[in-house]
Formats: structure tokens, sequence, C-alpha cells
């Protein structure tokens, strides 16, 4: 009998046999495993009894299965997820509705940790992360996910929620950039839906708000946003992403973040009014080459105007950095 837990080929899952009667919808899941629940979404690992393999299934929680809102936006991910078909991003299979759980999509089911998770172990000088993530195995993390990225935007559509932990490392090496679930299309306004962290909400996030090294929960979204992100605006493009792959590139050059504040409304401020020093400036200590302290300053201006244009002309700056220059 097939272990629907492990990773593995088991020979019995490649049967040439098909179950009959052949299950549909949800009835071809089983052994549903609780994984992650945030936000107005969870997670759960379980088995297709029909491909044999192990999956990951996205539902809303039981509380927003019938809110039209939520159910649009849930929707809008999956689709955007299914239609971003590149190697830096998550494979979708299936996406359908049943009467109990709702809309509901699944996944390819990967294993690793997401980049915060690293930054913060080398942050707390953790000697064999900081020798397995080198400066230069960052640096082509950031690429990779920079490459979904230039992908999306290609195609229309912006991330609006670039960070660290929506870096996904896998255990063979592999870069995922996750979690499009704020993702809009290029040039709507979406108006009631827009994606804009309200100033009210800071007395709640303002508690979360630690230090790199301090081990606690982030609020991360407002850490990575663009200066028009903060002000509301409702059009955005490309450029605001930039920004936000901007700070991450800081973030793992320095393991310093360039923007915090002492809470939340200093970080807006800081966002839309502070330039940081550069991240060589910064930590000193980490060895960080001019040319990468060129790129990230770049990233992040202010003004989109002043900004890199497209994510392939920042792309095309790091693959010259790394090729021009050993990075120890």
């Amino acid at each position: 009998m097939a272990d629907h837990t492990s990773t593995g080929i088991v020979l019995s899952a490649t049967d040439h046999r098909l179950p009959d009667p052949m299950p549909v919808g949800l009835a071809k899941y089983t052994n549903f495993k609780d994984m992650a629940e945030g936000g107005s979404g969870k997670l759960r690992s379980c088995w297709d009894t029909v491909v044999n393999r192990l999956v990951v299934m996205k539902t809303l929680q039981s509380k927003f299965i019938h809110d039209p809102k939520e159910n649009r936006r849930f929707l809008r991910e999956a689709r955007i997820t299914a239609m971003l078909q590149h190697p830096n991003t998550v494979p979708v299979y299936e996406i359908g509705h049943d009467p109990e759980i709702g809309i509901y999509f699944t996944m390819k089911r990967i294993s690793g940790e997401n980049f915060f998770q690293a930054l913060k172990r080398i942050a707390m000088g953790d000697e064999a992360t900081a020798e397995a993530y080198s400066l230069q195995r960052r640096l082509e993390i950031a690429i990779s996910a920079a490459q979904a990225l230039a992908y999306a935007h290609v195609r229309g559509v912006i991330h609006r929620d670039v960070k660290p932990e929506n870096i996904w490392i896998g255990n063979f090496g592999e870069v995922i950039l996750l979690d499009w679930g704020v993702a809009k299309v290029w040039g709507h306004s979406d108006e009631s839906e827009s994606f804009v962290f309200r100033r009210e909400d800071a007395e709640d996030e303002e508690m979360q708000l630690r230090t790199l090294t301090g081990g606690g929960q982030r609020p991360g979204t407002p850490l990575y946003m663009s200066p028009e992100q903060v002000r509301g605006y409702k059009y955005l493009d490309e450029r605001s992403d930039i920004f936000s792959m901007g700070i991450v590139l800081y973030e793992m050059l320095a393991i310093r973040e360039p923007f915090r504040g002492r809470n939340i409304n200093e970080t807006f401020d800081n966002i839309q009014n502070v330039d940081p020093p550069p991240p060589s400036e910064r930590s000193p200590d980490r060895e960080i080459p001019a040319a990468a302290d060129a790129i990230v300053m770049r990233a992040i201006q202010k003004k989109p105007k002043d900004r890199y244009q497209s994510m392939r002309a920042m792309i095309a700056d790091l693959h010259e950095l790394l090729e021009n220059r050993k990075i120890e």
C-alpha cells in the first residue's frame, strides 16, 4: 500500500488502473493534514487518489466561505497563480468548488523554508547557515525571485507583497515566489479591493514590530511597501515591485532592514522620506561590493521614474555583478 505521507515514489502508486468508480471534485482527495492558516485562507496537504501524489490544497477559512468579496479575491489568486507558469512559481493543478468548503485550488507540495528564516539565522550568527547561504547564493536566490516577477510583469501582473517570507527555498535548491493573494492586473484600480495598509491598523500591528534578531513575527508587508503603496495610490505598475525587491536585496546583503522605525507610522515615514545608507555602510563587516550598493540604491529611489524601469534591467545588473566579481 502506498505511503501517502512520503515524498518518494512507491511502486503501487504507479499502478496502471484508475479508481473505479472515478472520483471527481473533492472526493478524489484524502488524508488531509493541516499545514498553515493566516489571513482569510488555510493550507492543507492531501493525497490526490487519481494522479497518486501529495498536493497542497488552499481554501478559505470557514467564516469567509460565503463572503462574496473574499471569494472574488480568492478566485483571482487561484487563477493568477495558475496562469503564471514559470520555474520560479508554484504549479496549480486544479481549481474547484465544493458546497461545504467553497472554492479550493490544489498546488505542488514543496518542502524547504522561506528566505527570511535563513536571513534570521544568519543575523543570529549561525555559521552553518552563513556558509550555506553565502552572499553569492543569496544573490542567486534574489535573481530567481526577480525572474518570477519579470515574467509576471510581462503578463501584466503586479505581485504587491514581495518580501523574504514569500520567497521559498526548496530542499533541492529550487526558488519559488509565493503568495499572489494580493496581486493585481496592471492598470486596473481594483478600487473596492485596493491593497492599502491602513494607518488605523497600526495599533494592532505595532506590537509585532521587532528587530530582525529579536525572533518575533513580523508584519512583513509594511516593511516592504513602496512609497506609492504607502500613499494609497490605486494605480501601481512594476516599479512598485522593483522598490520592494530592492528592500529585499538590501536586507539580504546587510542583514538589516532599511526602513524599519520604532512603530509603523515611523516606518511609513522612513519609506517616503528617508534615504538609508548603502548596505555596505550599514554593515561594513559583511564585505558588500560597491556594485551591489548601486543596484540596491537605484531600486529603492523614492520616485518611480528614478528606479529601474523594468525588472529585467535590474536582473541584468545583478547577473553582471555575479559574473564580474568573485563573491565570497
